[in-house]
């Protein structure tokens, strides 16, 4: 059995959680022990500023303090959007939920945005033709790649103010993060076998996803 607790721990290995209330003691290898004073102060005076990080961490806060546990996280996207000043959002959408996405569209709408959405599969390009084997596809014959970096430019192009990202798949997240130049927040997390509910396989991990312990099958994924 391979051992599971890192050489250097980390924030996973503590028990204190004291940075959060400042009512029980900092580790010995906490990193806000570890935190240059100089690098603290320029943190407090970026997210004091009045720049897109200070307005993004101030509407976060806002609509955390006002709502918490009173919103559900499509409210809490409206009320974050709206905080921000944000006129048009755009929607980079898995075609797995553009049902979804369409209501979401509506929502937005009637609360007083523009919306622009794309979809993951815009531009059509087989996955042949970027190198994806075809046995590598879910079923033979034609099949368009997910194209985040193009949805990314497309919204880029409509020079939205908030992204919103419905179920892109893993890693094609990523690609719209790295080219999205609008901030961008993620609605939905795509679990196809979870219901777009990836915490319920570590809610059950000790019962019906026992099988995320098993470190023989993990190596092999």
């Amino acid at each position: 059995m391979t051992k599971t607790k890192p050489e250097s721990a980390t924030c996973s290995e503590c028990a204190q959680l004291h940075c959060h209330r400042h009512d029980k003691r900092y580790p010995d290898f906490c990193a806000t022990v570890d935190l240059d004073p100089a690098e603290r102060a320029e943190l407090v005076e970026l997210y004091r500023g009045d720049d897109i990080d200070a307005r993004i961490a101030h509407a976060a806060a806002e609509v955390e303090g006002l709502y918490y546990c009173k919103l559900n996280r499509v409210e809490e996207t409206v009320a974050f959007a709206r905080r921000l000043g944000v006129q048009k959002i755009g929607i980079a959408t898995c075609l797995g939920l553009i049902e979804e996405t369409r209501i979401l569209v509506k929502i937005l709408r009637l609360a007083g945005f523009e919306t622009v959405a794309a979809l993951c599969k815009v531009g059509s390009v087989d996955k042949s033709e970027i190198g994806i084997a075809e046995d590598l596809k879910i079923k033979c014959g034609f099949e368009a790649c997910c194209n985040p970096v193009l949805q990314a430019r497309l919204l880029n192009r409509e020079k939205t103010g908030l992204n919103v990202i419905m179920g892109l798949c893993v890693g094609h997240d990523s690609l719209f993060f790295r080219h999205s130049e609008a901030p961008a927040t993620t609605l939905v997390v795509k679990d196809r076998v979870l219901g777009h509910n990836p915490v319920a396989g570590l809610y059950t991990v000790k019962s019906y996803s026992s099988r995320m312990l098993d470190e023989e099958r993990l190596r092999g994924l």
